[in-house]
């Protein structure tokens, strides 16, 4: 392994994240706005040996700086030399410094710093395309919890779920460091769209698409189970909305189908990350 490089002067180490302001709280529910939305141009911290070695595997032109422990130093061995080559900073630190590196002591020995990724537009002519594989979509309007997003991309990572599309909803999650945490290394293997108007969206992807819409019935017909909507012709695309409000009326209106999963109803309902794991369990094809 080559020796750690420390290039004049020390690599400035990133203030950690502002705490939110106090208010009420948390509940396992959906909480918009979480956390504080990174400044356009930040660089992400990106802690954990998962998440760094996904981003190395997947990616490593968008890591700028490497930061890790002695206890590390075998594992990152391969990472330090991709800096090297590309002649970008990476440095052994202590833990305390670690730390102050990834605003938090759960770091996990190692963090790197990249540029985020934009999340490019979502183009129905394109999943029009996508639909001859097979892969369902999966959609989420609203889900504004930066935690719950990491966990289903995790989840989607899993199982070789290959895309996922969000909505423009004001309260929508995107990537960030905290989703980033959850992740374990899915956002690297995982292609993230935007829709913008999104009910408009969903009407035109019915035509490669069965497109249902997470809620409960009132009223309306609904598919308890998942299975159903990968038959036929057209492969799913199942959209979920956040877990204070459900999907907005214009967007459940836009769904062909409801999807309901039915419980005891010794609990009014699951956390969106749960309900999203049993869809893709359920629907996607690995590969």
């Amino acid at each position: 392994m080559p020796k750690p490089t420390t290039p004049r002067g020390r690599p400035p180490v990133p203030s950690p994240a502002r705490s939110p302001r106090p208010g009420p709280p948390r509940t396992g529910r959906d909480v918009r706005r979480e956390e504080p939305r990174e400044e356009p141009g930040k660089l992400f911290r990106v802690a954990g040996l998962s998440a760094v070695s996904a981003l190395f595997a997947h990616d490593p032109a968008r890591v700028e700086r490497l930061f890790f422990e002695e206890r590390l130093k075998a594992k990152t061995g391969d990472f330090c030399k991709a800096m090297a080559a590309a002649r970008r900073p990476y440095r052994m630190v202590e833990a305390d410094e670690l730390a102050k590196v990834a605003g938090t002591v759960l770091h996990g020995g190692v963090v790197a710093l990249i540029a985020p990724r934009p999340v490019p537009a979502f183009d129905v002519e394109a999943a029009k395309r996508w639909a001859a594989d097979g892969q369902p979509l999966l959609i989420l309007d609203g889900v504004g919890n930066p935690h719950n997003l990491g966990a289903i991309l995790r989840t989607a990572a899993f199982f070789g779920l290959r895309r996922v599309v969000v909505s423009d909803h004001p309260g929508q999650a995107l990537p960030s460091e905290s989703a980033y945490r959850v992740a374990e290394g899915g956002f690297e293997w995982v292609e993230l769209y935007r829709a913008a108007n999104l009910p408009a969206v969903l009407k035109r992807l019915r035509e490669s698409h069965r497109v249902a819409g997470t809620a409960l019935g009132r009223g309306r017909a609904v598919v308890t189970d998942p299975a159903v909507l990968a038959m036929g012709d057209r492969p799913a695309a199942v959209v979920l909305g956040n877990e204070e409000d459900g999907l907005p009326p214009a967007t459940l209106a836009a769904c062909e189908d409801i999807l309901t999963l039915p419980g005891t109803g010794r609990v009014q309902s699951l956390n969106v990350a749960a309900t999203a794991a049993i869809l893709i369990h359920a629907l996607a094809k690995p590969g």
